[in-house]
């Protein structure tokens, strides 16, 4: 008899994590607190997939950068004050993470699993109507201090074997030829990639639909029954109803320190809201998608389209939209591409969604040690794309006690407990 693998949260993990239980057999239930028709933080994010991003955000010099950073509340990286002993525990875990240390033993794994992520994207358009873009990325630096330190982490890249070639202002232009650039070099990234997310995740739901996954939207989760010690028996809903699983996997990204409270256990996440903002007509579209290193905005041609995006905001689970922290994104932008004024946003509504980010930089994924059939899939901070396929593959290889295609002990969701 199959299992009964009920996945809580329908974002890109909990999809992705589905699908991949789906391909080993298992009977699968989606479980969303949301309704069908939303815009989560999967939906409005930048669309990339990136092997270029193998640091943490927990890296030497994040702490520096925070405290200059904390008192001005349009800066890309914001930590609100209040008064909350998680985010203090939060924040003390993260710069115990934030060393030289941490980056070397993270960063091969990284690698592994946004190469692993980026295969099963392509094995995905097979089957699924989505377009995925392989033009690289642009890490475009302003000033020559910024170029330097973009050089070295090129150099660091290179050693792990991904590919990084630095180029000065006019090889950049090269490169992207449509588009004007007030920058003094890149880095350019070939192997990474892009999408659209909402097509993706369409088309994702789709396919498991059309495969008999059950959805429950609207299901709001309110505790868990437990049958045994380590046992879970059945998820409990908001309208009295309840799911029996023989497996359980919590995919409920910045919410899901509230549903593991419930069962007794902590997994340190803070909510790291990031805005966007997309041109349907933009007055020129780049080819190649970008970062803008100094301001950590993210632009992304999607179709006709232009996704400009960015920002940390740690704040709580407050989704309110702070107009200074969209202007920010946007006059940045505008800097680096002149030909561009802030008023060609005027028109076009912001979105914002929120991050789950662990202290450490690294997403929680695998089995816990209190419960015999939960697992939990967190923690993604801004990789949930592009390792959201590699996750579901994984998280199916746990449920089903296979052997595992990449090492990820040092993703246990137990190593805060």
């Amino acid at each position: 008899m199959s299992k009964h693998v009920v996945v809580i949260g329908a974002g890109v993990i909990g999809l992705c994590t589905a699908y991949y239980c789906l391909q080993r057999g298992f009977t699968v239930t989606v479980v969303e607190r949301l309704p069908a028709q939303r815009d989560g933080t999967s939906f409005g994010n930048a669309g990339m997939i990136v092997p270029s991003h193998f640091i943490p955000l927990a890296a030497p010099g994040m702490i520096t950068t925070a405290l200059k950073w904390m008192w001005n509340s349009s800066s890309p990286f914001y930590i609100k004050p209040r008064l909350s002993a998680d985010l203090i525990d939060w924040c003390l875990k993260f710069s115990r993470a934030a060393n030289i240390e941490h980056v070397r033993r993270s960063a091969p794994l990284l690698r592994d699993l946004s190469f692993a992520s980026r295969s099963c994207f392509e094995q995905l358009t097979t089957s699924m109507d989505y377009e995925l873009v392989k033009k690289g990325l642009l890490m475009l630096c302003q000033n020559e201090r910024t170029l330097e330190d973009e050089a070295r982490t090129a150099t660091h890249a290179k050693e792990l074997d991904i590919p990084a070639e630095i180029l000065n202002e006019k090889q950049t232009a090269v490169l992207d030829p449509n588009t004007r650039m007030h920058i003094v070099g890149s880095v350019y990234y070939p192997l990474d990639c892009t999408l659209t997310p909402e097509r993706f995740l369409a088309a994702l739901q789709a396919n498991l639909v059309n495969a008999g996954v059950q959805f429950i939207w609207c299901g709001e989760v309110v505790d868990f029954e437990i049958e045994k010690p380590r046992r879970i028996r059945a998820t409990m809903l908001a309208d009295g109803n309840q799911i029996e699983a023989d497996e359980l996997v919590l995919c409920s990204g910045a919410w899901s320190p509230l549903l593991a409270a419930k069962l007794s256990l902590r997994i340190p996440v803070e909510a790291g809201k990031g805005y966007s903002l997309t041109l349907p007509k933009p007055r020129q579209l780049p080819s190649i998608c970008s970062i803008l290193t100094e301001a950590r905005v993210a632009v992304t041609p999607m179709g006709e389209a232009l996704r400009v995006g960015g920002t940390m905001e740690i704040a709580g689970l407050s989704q309110k939209i702070k107009p200074n922290r969209v202007r920010g994104i946007v006059n940045s932008f505008c800097r680096y591409f002149p030909d561009f004024n802030p008023s060609d946003f005027d028109d076009i509504p912001p979105w914002r969604g929120l991050r789950p980010c662990s202290p450490d930089g690294l997403p929680y994924i695998g089995r816990t040690a209190r419960f015999d059939n939960l697992s939990i899939a967190t923690g993604h901070s801004m990789m949930g794309l592009s390792l959201g396929p590699i996750t579901g593959k994984l998280m199916a290889e746990v449920l089903s006690d296979s052997r595992l295609s990449h090492d990820i002990t040092m993703l246990s969701p137990d190593r805060y407990n």
